[in-house]
């Protein structure tokens, strides 16, 4: 049975989230945004404090927080920034391969540093030829003594400018698809390994997002996690792990633009009366009221469900999609709301909007999570 009623420790811990959201993160979030620059302060901040690396195991470094609990401190550090949120999870993601199928060598030698030196580590799926589906992916993995080498390409991918380590998945052979897929550990500072240029995006701009080239780079077979033909599995547990945070990522942002609509519609009056005097914009909170309440009660359901051991894969499905589409009606809503004021860069509404349109697309674009929703739906009757 799943219940809404937070306990007195997730409550403190949500205070503590939402005090280090106000007084580090939003003060700083315009800057970052106008400039497209890497909060570096703040993630060094986040470290010390326990509110990174929130789903990865004590015993390496990590702080062990349950997937609810997690979920619980993103929601309030995405009220404040959702780029710098993005980044701040970004460890969740990238050593999540290795916290899943590794060997307890393998997560000594890859998870533990990278924490302990208060690290960054990035997940390598995407690539530009292959999006969202991720069996097609072209980067080669060919056999050579000690393990392999790796040639090909990745796209868009977080944190990697700052990042110690990879989680890349790359193929022994690309016409198996998904069967020859394997995930490899690489050094971000090894040979033969190519940064591409910070891109230079629409919203979450405090996000560091880049291509990265493999020319030839020899990975140990130490490196290799899993079995061989196992990376496509790895990499949707990974997916799926996570996906509870993304979406949090969402309700965060969803919840900051509820409040700046609804602050700014008391206050501001039209032809002699307040907004909130009209039915339309009533109507258009009530709304936004609804669809925030729902998108928080499907997050907190899937990663109840992911803390239980139960497969959680259509209740965060369905949460990802929900929250995401919410986000963006809800920032598009506080736009409309602010009216011109929101359309200025002065005013915090534009950025929202900006920033939601990203969750509607990260880690696989909401048309294809309704077709995973479906597929779930047909599997299970």
């Amino acid at each position: 049975m799943f219940s809404s009623q937070l306990t007195e420790d997730q409550m403190v811990l949500q205070d503590m989230s939402r005090k280090f959201s106000a007084n580090e993160i939003a003060p700083v979030a315009a800057k970052h945004d106008q400039d497209s620059s890497f909060p570096v302060d703040i993630v060094q901040s986040a470290i010390e404090l326990g509110l990174m690396n929130l789903t990865l195991d004590p015993d390496y470094g990590g702080s062990g927080l349950s997937m609810l609990d997690a979920c619980i401190v993103v929601e309030e550090l995405a009220a404040g920034c959702a780029g710098t949120t993005t980044s701040l999870i970004g460890n969740d993601l990238g050593l999540a391969p290795i916290a899943i199928a590794g060997t307890e060598v393998q997560k000594q030698q890859f998870i533990a540093p990278v924490i302990e030196q208060k690290g960054l580590a990035s997940f390598c799926l995407t690539e530009p030829s292959a999006g969202s589906d991720f069996a097609g992916v072209r980067s080669k993995l060919t056999k050579v003594e000690g393990g392999y080498r790796l040639n090909g390409a990745k796209q868009w991918i977080t944190n990697s400018g700052y990042a110690k380590q990879f989680a890349v998945f790359a193929t022994l052979d690309v016409s198996l698809r998904e069967k020859g897929m394997c995930c490899v550990i690489v050094d971000a500072k090894a040979d033969g390994v190519t940064l591409g240029k910070h891109e230079d995006k629409l919203g979450q701009r405090a996000s560091d997002t880049r291509g990265i080239t493999f020319d030839d780079v020899f990975i140990s077979q130490a490196n290799l996690v899993g079995a061989e033909g196992k990376g496509f599995e790895i990499a949707i547990a990974t997916l799926d792990h996570v996906r509870p945070l993304t979406a949090s990522i969402a309700v965060g942002l969803s919840r900051r633009a509820f409040e700046f609509a609804l602050e700014y519609a008391k206050e501001r009056k039209q032809f002699g009366q307040p907004l909130t005097e009209y039915q339309i914009i009533q109507a258009t909170l009530a709304d936004a009221a609804t669809n925030l309440e729902a998108s928080r009660l499907l997050v907190w359901q899937a990663a109840a469900k992911a803390d239980r051991g139960e497969r959680n894969v259509l209740a965060s499905t369905m949460a990802k999609s929900f929250a995401a589409d919410a986000a963006m009606q809800i920032a598009t809503d506080a736009v409309q709301i602010f009216g011109g004021y929101g359309y200025m860069k002065e005013y915090p509404v534009e950025k929202l909007m900006r920033d939601a349109k990203f969750s509607q697309i990260h880690q696989g674009p909401n048309q294809v999570q309704r077709l995973n929703i479906a597929r779930e739906l047909l599997e299970a009757g």
